[in-house]
């Protein structure tokens, strides 16, 4: 049987760099990327967990703010359940989610209930213009395609690795 592999953008095209992870998934939903399944979601933290429940590997898309930003950067960060100490996203430096209670708060909470997916990668790109309309800024549309290809990245090695190639 193999693993199960869940793709999850968190945002909102209507914030203008909020949708980054809209426009990441929606290059990977078109080549066909092997996981079971491509969502997005308004970051919530309880649907983010209904979400990745159940997932060998869940990957969350997210766009963030850090000051001082570097807009089109893309942050990665791996949680492996066994070995989660702290909340990793909580480090007042980091990058912050663009949500209300963020991704970090979700992943503390699950962390806290046990319900962490096996292996989760957060890719992170850091925006600059979370205004109300339309578009990605240019930092951000050039990161598109880089942050496509980490996740594809992960989904290939993870899939190897299941497979033992």
């Amino acid at each position: 049987m193999s693993d199960r592999i869940v793709l999850i953008g968190v945002g909102n095209e209507y914030r203008r760099d909020d949708g980054a992870a809209v426009a990441v998934l929606a290059e990977l939903a078109a080549e066909d990327l092997p996981v079971d399944r491509i969502t997005l979601c308004d970051g919530e933290p309880t649907r983010l967990m209904e979400l990745w429940e159940g997932a060998d590997l869940a990957i969350v898309v997210d766009a963030v703010h850090s000051h001082p930003g570097e807009p089109g950067r893309i942050h990665q960060v791996t949680v492996d359940a066994d070995h989660l100490l702290a909340d990793p996203l909580a480090d007042s430096s980091a990058a912050a989610g663009t949500h209300g209670l963020g991704l970090g708060h979700a992943v503390a909470l699950a962390a806290a209930l046990a319900r962490l997916p096996r292996e989760l990668l957060i890719v992170a790109v850091e925006g600059t213009d979370f205004s109300i309309g339309e578009g990605l800024s240019p930092a951000v549309s050039e990161a598109v395609p880089r942050a496509a290809a980490e996740v594809r990245r992960t989904v290939d090695a993870h899939r190897a690795k299941e497979t033992g190639s």
